[in-house]
C-alpha cells in the first residue's frame, strides 16, 4: 500500500473519531428526553433535546412573550372550579375558549414633508413637496389593491394633510377617524443619546405614557369575532413609528431612534393570530422618485 493511501485512511479514521467525540460531548451536555415510538410503544433515549433554535441550542437573551398583547385564549378564559378539566357546575364538559381566526396588518405612514419654520401646529402645513408625497403615497396603497377598513390619524395639522390626500384613494367614502394619542413626541430616552435633540425628562414622561397608550389601543391580534383580515392605514409620526415597530417586535424599546423614515413612507407591520409579529415593510419609500426622498 502506497504512502499516500496510508494517509487518506489515517485522515478519515481521526476525523471519523473527532466527530464522534464532538457529538458525543454534545449530547452528554444536553437533557435528554424519554419518549415513546408509534410503533412498539418502547421508551427510547434521543441524541439531543432541542432548546430555543432548532439548529443550534441557542438561548435567546429575549424571550419572546406569546402573551404579549394579553389577548391570549387560553389566558382570557374564567378559571373553572375543577383544575383538571373545564367543567361547569354540573360537571359537564365547557367549551374550548375560541382562537382568533384572522390577521391584523397595520399600514403605518409618516406625514407628508412640512413647513418646520412654523411657530405653531397649525403653520406647520405640508410644503407643495409634502403633498406630492402624501399623494403618491395614496397611489402605492391604492395599487395595491387591499380592502383597506379604515383610515387613522394623527390630529397634527401635517397628520391630518396627508391623511386627506390618502383618503381620496383609499377609502373615498369612508369616514376618518382622528386620534390624539397618535402625536409626534418623545416616547422614550434613546440609546445612544443625541447630542442635538435632549427633551426635559417631563416630556418623555408625559409623551411616553401617551404614545404607549396608542400602541396598546391599535396593535394587538384580532377579536375572535373578526372573521377576515383586516387592513388599517395609520397616519402619524416618524418617531411614533419606530417605537411602535420597536414595542412590536419586542425589541429594546430604547433603540427607535436607531432608524430612519422617509416622509410619506410605508411600514406594514402583521399580527397573527397566534400573537406573532412580522414587519413586512419599514419606511417603503420606492414609490417615490429619488428627488421626492426626504427626513424631514
Amino acid at each position: 500500500m502506497s504512502g499516500g493511501a496510508i494517509r487518506v485512511i489515517c485522515g478519515v479514521v481521526i476525523g471519523a473519531g473527532t466527530a464522534w467525540i464532538v457529538q458525543k460531548n454534545r449530547n452528554n451536555d444536553r437533557p435528554n428526553v424519554v419518549r415513546k415510538t408509534p410503533e412498539t410503544g418502547h421508551n427510547f433515549l434521543p441524541l439531543q433535546k432541542v432548546l430555543a433554535s432548532w439548529t443550534t441550542n441557542f438561548s435567546p437573551s429575549v424571550p419572546w412573550d406569546d402573551n404579549w398583547d394579553r389577548m391570549d385564549p387560553k389566558l382570557m378564559q374564567k378559571p373553572s372550579k375543577h383544575k383538571k378539566k373545564n367543567l361547569d357546575e354540573n360537571n359537564n364538559e365547557t367549551e374550548k375558549p375560541k382562537k382568533p381566526t384572522a390577521r391584523r396588518h397595520l399600514l403605518l405612514i409618516r406625514h407628508g414633508q412640512y413647513n418646520t419654520d412654523g411657530d405653531t401646529d397649525l403653520e406647520r402645513k405640508l410644503t407643495a413637496l409634502g403633498n406630492r408625497q402624501a399623494e403618491a403615497t395614496g397611489q402605492r396603497l391604492k395599487a395595491l389593491n387591499l380592502p383597506y377598513t379604515k383610515v387613522i390619524h394623527s390630529s397634527m395639522t401635517r397628520a391630518q394633510e396627508t391623511a386627506r390626500q390618502i383618503h381620496k384613494f383609499v377609502l373615498p367614502e369612508a369616514d376618518m377617524k382622528q386620534c390624539d394619542m397618535l402625536r409626534e413626541g418623545a416616547p422614550i430616552p434613546p440609546e445612544p443619546p443625541l447630542n442635538h435633540w435632549r427633551p426635559e425628562a417631563t416630556q418623555f414622561y408625559q409623551d411616553g405614557a401617551r404614545i404607549e397608550a396608542a400602541f396598546r389601543k391599535y396593535f394587538h391580534r384580532a377579536q375572535t369575532s373578526q372573521t377576515s383580515d383586516s387592513y388599517e392605514v395609520v397616519v402619524c409620526h416618524a418617531n411614533v413609528i419606530r417605537y411602535f415597530v420597536c414595542r412590536a417586535l419586542q425589541l429594546p424599546p430604547e433603540a427607535w431612534l436607531r432608524m430612519s423614515l422617509y416622509n410619506g413612507s410605508i411600514t406594514w407591520v402583521t399580527i397573527a393570530p397566534s400573537g406573532r409579529v412580522s414587519l413586512r415593510t419599514l419606511g417603503d419609500a420606492g414609490h417615490m422618485a429619488p428627488d421626492m426622498l426626504t427626513t424631514t
